[in-house]
């Protein structure tokens, strides 16, 4: 296999050993870039090693005249222009379909419960009241998940994963996939969706964004939600009609909402401006965190290791041709 140049554009954090395995294939740059420097220098690299930072959109591809090779470790891909790549005759390795590795990462599902559990404990403006002095528990007094209906959209290695929770949280859990055939004992199959919403005092969201999931959760499926419902989103921001949200949030229909994504969060301009960070900014029942699911140190080591590998063997095979 002849030696390649490689470009790790988010190696803050970056897995040693896969680090280690890349400078086996060949010259690595590793260091962190503005979209300006991005477009400046990739022309001389044939792999580009992104997480979620960097939108590699039309521009970006076109100015890596000699790639061959994009490497991301997610499971989603909206901040790459798969179409363009393959016109490209570019080569896009990720951890889609990656069903049996996958379910030794647990990073988001975790995630969606301490959001979940952050959310109907007060957890963060009871945290910024200590430090402040507040001692008031009654200002902060939450809810149990015990009893709880937990609905679930999407039952597939998270939603799996987050169902596991609820049961032994003591939920009745329900759950709307009609692409799943095997069904986890003790969960609830609703046959549509609306029958799942209307028997969900709490939803959670586990969906791919595609053209048929965007915008799915509107004012009319937030409306079949019961009274007092809160509304968890770990998956894509896109997949929820933001106003509508807020309109159910601050009517009290939905007691709240907790959130790892929103609709505008690759765009650092645009996000400054999105309403749901304007809310949350002065109310106590939007929870929102940067993306961080899958952040943890495990997680991302194990997927950068596993993409270490995945990109090695394309090579040997590719080369070998």
């Amino acid at each position: 296999m002849k030696s390649i140049n490689i470009l790790n554009a988010e190696p803050l954090g970056y897995s040693a050993e896969a680090g280690a395995m890349l400078t086996e294939l060949g010259e690595v740059v590793a260091k962190e870039m503005s979209r300006s420097q991005l477009l400046k220098e990739l022309g001389d690299f044939e792999v580009l090693i992104v997480r979620l930072a960097n939108q590699i959109d039309r521009e970006v591809i076109d100015a890596g005249g000699r790639l061959r090779v994009i490497v991301t470790a997610t499971t989603g891909l909206d901040h790459i222009d798969l179409g363009y790549a393959q016109d490209r005759g570019i080569t896009v390795l990720s951890l889609r379909g990656e069903t049996e590795f996958l379910q030794e990462v647990r990073a988001t599902a975790e995630h969606t419960w301490a959001l979940l559990l952050g959310l109907l404990r007060n957890i963060v403006p009871a945290s910024i009241a200590a430090r402040q002095g507040n001692w008031d528990r009654d200002r902060f007094r939450g809810r149990e998940l015990n009893g709880k209906r937990l609905g679930i959209v999407g039952l597939g290695r998270l939603g799996q994963k987050v169902a596991r929770y609820g049961q032994v949280f003591g939920m009745d859990v329900g759950a709307f996939d009609p692409f799943v055939e095997e069904w986890i004992d003790g969960v609830r199959r609703e046959l549509t969706l609306s029958d799942l919403l209307r028997k969900s005092d709490i939803l959670s969201l586990h969906l791919p964004l595609n053209t048929e999931t965007q915008g799915m959760f509107g004012a009319t499926e937030l409306a079949l939600l019961p009274a007092g419902a809160v509304l968890v989103n770990t998956s894509r921001g896109q997949l929820i009609d933001e106003s509508a949200l807020i309109k159910a949030l601050k009517r009290k229909h939905l007691a709240g909402a907790a959130l790892d994504v929103v609709a505008q969060e690759r765009n650092s301009e645009n996000r400054r401006l999105s309403p749901l960070l304007d809310y949350a900014g002065t109310r106590d029942n939007l929870l929102i965190t940067p993306h961080i699911g899958g952040a943890t140190y495990e997680s991302m080591a194990k997927t950068e290791v596993f993409m270490a590998h995945k990109l090695t063997k394309f090579l040997l095979e590719t080369d070998k041709d």
